[in-house]
């Protein structure tokens, strides 16, 4: 029977060290676990905390004991010790034993004994973060956006156009329209690609020419507002010849943009 209170691994390293020094020889492991009441793993660690600091039983007030402690888990103090003819006390002067030990008395691997740190399952679900206040936020926008770009357009001269002249003349649109569903669309388009997760198998090359046209898009969509409101407020009805020249091109800029994009999206390379 082992002792209810099990003995700590520093009382133990104590005591197995007063009774090599009273036996001025080293006790085999047995006799640990039998005169203390505990199980192979301890016995084993206490000889060896007591062998790695250097005391000498047949000399024991020669060496400074200082212990080295093993992590052994508290089960071991519930192994009972084993009697069986395989676990004879047979040493070979130095106190170690020469007879394998029983599977049940094996050492605790030291994975088992060291703290495990909590790893994630990579299975596991993590938390979404819900995307409705984009809508609103995008909302918002889009009434600010489209507005802004169709104003300018008209002050630059694009309006109500015939899309099919002689075929369907009712058809009418108004080309300022043009401007908002480009600019901004490439804008976000284009963020996708340079922020897209690499299973997405977007190249390097795409995904460097996806960002800096990103961030160009954006900046050309705020110039835009900023230009239209200024001249809405100075009461301008028809915009300067640069401002018109600029905004009459980005129809064929952005159409050169997102094509380029989507070649070198689809252009095998090296992903990141």
């Amino acid at each position: 029977m082992t002792s209810a209170y099990p003995i700590a691994i520093p009382d133990l390293v104590d005591r197995v060290r007063d009774r090599a020094a009273e036996l001025r020889a080293w006790p085999s492991r047995n006799q640990v676990m039998t005169e203390f009441r505990v199980g192979a793993p301890k016995a084993k660690a206490a000889l060896a905390a007591l062998r790695e600091a250097g005391f000498d039983p047949t000399n024991p007030t020669a060496t400074a004991v200082v212990p080295v402690l093993h992590a052994v888990p508290d089960l071991a103090d519930h192994a009972a010790p084993s009697d069986s003819p395989d676990e004879t006390d047979a040493t070979d002067g130095t106190g170690t034993s020469d007879v394998p030990a029983s599977p049940d008395a094996q050492d605790v691997p030291a994975a088992a004994s060291s703290p495990v740190s909590p790893v994630a399952d990579p299975g596991a679900r993590r938390p979404r973060v819900p995307r409705w206040p984009l809508l609103l936020i995008a909302a918002g926008a889009f009434v600010s956006i489209w507005g802004g770009w169709v104003g300018l357009g008209e002050l630059t001269g694009f309006g109500p156009i015939r899309l099919l002249p002689g075929i369907w003349d009712e058809f009418v649109i108004n080309s300022a329209i043009t401007l908002p569903i480009g600019v901004e669309a490439y804008a976000a388009f284009a963020m996708w690609a340079w922020l897209a997760p690499t299973s997405a198998g977007v190249s390097r090359t795409a995904r460097r020419f996806a960002r800096w046209s990103a961030i160009g898009a954006l900046a050309l969509g705020a110039a835009g507002q900023i230009a239209y409101h200024l001249m809405v407020a100075a009461g301008v009805s028809h915009a300067p010849w640069p401002i018109t020249a600029f905004v009459a091109c980005l129809p064929v800029v952005v159409l050169g943009c997102g094509a380029a994009l989507a070649h070198l999206i689809h252009r095998p390379g090296e992903t990141v």
